[in-house]
Formats: C-alpha cells, sequence, structure tokens
C-alpha cells in the first residue's frame, strides 16, 4: 500500500491526479502540494519522520514545469538523502525523460493522464518498493517460513502485432510498423525511434530491442545506436573510424561492431 504526494501547479490536474490516485486500491493514501515549497515541506516534514513513521511518504509523482523549482530540480535534492520517496514524473513534455531517469525515476507518464497508464506507473513503484524490502536486512530472530505468492509476470512488450510496436504521445497511442523504423538510439531506459516521419521514445532498453529485432536486420552498430540493415546508405570509412549514413544521420560504429557489420553489408550486396 503505497503513500502518494502528488504535486502539480494546475489545480484541476492536481485533482484529477489525486483522485485518480485515490482510486487504486493499492494507494493507501495521496495527498497533493501546489507548488515546489509546499512539496519540499511536505517531503522534508517525511523525511524526518522516516519512512515507516506517520508522515512517511513512498512515491512523489511530481510535474516538471512549476514556477520556482522544477520537478527535476526537486529530484536532484531528493537524490542526496540517503532513503528518499521514488519518483514517477508526470509531464506533458517527453523531452525530458533522459534526465528524469538519470535521476532514478521510476516511470515517466505523458499527460493527459490516462488512468491505465498511472495505474502501471503505480504498479511499477509497488514492485520497486517490494523488491528494496526484500533486500533489507531482516531482524534477528527466529526463523518463520513465509508462504509468498508468486510473481506477477512482467508485462509483455508493448507491442500489439509482430509488424508493430505501440509508441505513446501525449496519452495518444499510435502503432508504427517496425519496418518504418531506420535506426533506434538508446536514452537511459528508453529507445528513441527514428523514422522517416519523425521519432518516437518508448521504454524499452535498446539491448531488448536488439534481441527481439535480430531477425528483421537490425544490428547493433554502437552502444547507443540499433540499425536496420536494409536502411543504410553509405558505409564510410575515415582515418581508421568507421561510420554509417542512414537517410540525413550519420552514426557513428565503435571499433567491436565495425568489422562484423562490414561482413553483413558485403553479405548483402552480393547476396
Amino acid at each position: 500500500m503505497l503513500r502518494v504526494l502528488a504535486v502539480d501547479d494546475e489545480k484541476p490536474l492536481l485533482e484529477e491526479l489525486l483522485y485518480l490516485l485515490r482510486s487504486d486500491p493499492r494507494v493507501l493514501s495521496a495527498e497533493g502540494a501546489s507548488d515546489a515549497t509546499e512539496a519540499l515541506r511536505r517531503i522534508t516534514r517525511a523525511l524526518e519522520s522516516g519512512p515507516d513513521g506517520p508522515d512517511g511518504i513512498d512515491v512523489v509523482f511530481l510535474d516538471i514545469h512549476m514556477a520556482g523549482l522544477t520537478g527535476l530540480d526537486i529530484a536532484r535534492l531528493l537524490a542526496g538523502f540517503a532513503l528518499p520517496p521514488l519518483i514517477v514524473f508526470v509531464t506533458a513534455h517527453e523531452g525530458f525523460a533522459v534526465q528524469a531517469f538519470d535521476l532514478k525515476a521510476v516511470d515517466y507518464v505523458l499527460k493527459p493522464v490516462r488512468p491505465e497508464r498511472l495505474a502501471e506507473a503505480v504498479r511499477r513503484a509497488c514492485a520497486q518498493l517490494g523488491r528494496a524490502a526484500e533486500r533489507a536486512p531482516e531482524p534477528a530472530g527466529p526463523a518463520v517460513p513465509v508462504q509468498r505468492r508468486p510473481a506477477a509476470p512482467e508485462p509483455a512488450a508493448a507491442e500489439r502485432a509482430p509488424d508493430q510496436i505501440a509508441v505513446e504521445l501525449g496519452g495518444v497511442t499510435r502503432f508504427v510498423a517496425i519496418a518504418d523504423i531506420a535506426y533506434v538510439e538508446a536514452q537511459g531506459d528508453y529507445a528513441r525511434l527514428h523514422t522517416d516521419g519523425g521519432s518516437h521514445l518508448v521504454r524499452i532498453p535498446l539491448s531488448t530491442l536488439e534481441e527481439r529485432w535480430a531477425a528483421r536486420g537490425f544490428v547493433r552498430i554502437h552502444r547507443r545506436h540499433l540499425v536496420a540493415l536494409g536502411r543504410i546508405d553509405e558505409l564510410r570509412l575515415d582515418a581508421g573510424t568507421t561510420s554509417v549514413r542512414v537517410g540525413p544521420a550519420e552514426l557513428q560504429v565503435s571499433r567491436r561492431h565495425a568489422r562484423q557489420l562490414r561482413e553483413l553489408l558485403m553479405r548483402q550486396a552480393t547476396g
């Protein structure tokens, strides 16, 4: 059961967020703060109370754009504490995802908030708190066997069909054809999918996409990039460095991947 603080300086959005949180049976309590100052005062009281104290907070659902301190500023301040509450960012802007996950955010929810998407953020927070509790040392005493319920399986990959992947933008879910993706760029726990028409952010690690899409002709060329082999227009060798051109983008190829990439391109050209 989560004790939640929701922070947003737009009152109607804060009230809607609190309503959705309080409707979730996994949320024990949900309080609101309408600005950074109020939020910090409430979080400070929680930290002084301790995680098991009467004023404790397990998760802060935090807007990014606010007057004065931003949500990112608050998260940076909390990162300096030994046992800070978890952070879930709730924002209308997708461009801060990398910074958010660098700050160890549990999730990044885009506005307008959909109830099922918020429920997934609550699930992730519960899972992370559960893992932390399992890692905590148990007090000395006689061992008592505990019957545990089997862990719920992780949700399947965000794909509706083998040829598509779901992407979320501003609370709207769209389905992008994998064949339209030219290359993928790692951005923390996220991956950015680049197509001819733009780019999309998904919460799937690059390593997972590399494994999942290997049979579709996607190859790793760098720790940051996965490329559709058939979308490579040029392979360039210059002063010992290798790069590829994929449409207008020029991407570096790491030394460890250069030989394999050249062999794959030669095989493709002569096949």
